[in-house]
């Protein structure tokens, strides 16, 4: 009778045993797909930036390039503050002598 007890006994423990096995099995699976998805975002991500920053620095180079025209003459009725150094018709002149706007003036 002690021998059939102990039989019962070891034929659930066996079939846990595999229920457990295959649990084990399906979660490394599972954790192999996850890294590789990670991987393969990681990827695209770096794939990314470098296509941003390729275009960010030829977006530079050209704001370079326009930089380098020549700025127009000040005419006559026109002068530069000293101050802030933007080009203002000479009605916006505070003082003639420091050549400051009045907007720099206030």
């Amino acid at each position: 009778m002690d021998e059939g007890f102990g039989d019962s006994d070891l034929d659930p423990g066996s079939e846990d045993d595999g229920d457990d096995k295959a649990a084990e099995e399906a979660a490394e699976a599972l954790e192999e797909l996850e890294a590789e998805e990670l991987e393969l975002l990681e990827d695209e991500a770096a794939e990314t930036l470098l296509v941003d920053e390729a275009a960010e620095l030829r977006a530079i180079r050209r704001a370079e390039l326009t930089l380098d025209a020549d700025a127009e003459e000040i005419r006559g009725d026109e002068f530069v503050c000293s101050s802030c150094f933007l080009v203002k018709r000479i009605s916006q002149l505070a003082n003639k002598r420091k050549l400051i706007c009045k907007d720099c003036a206030d």
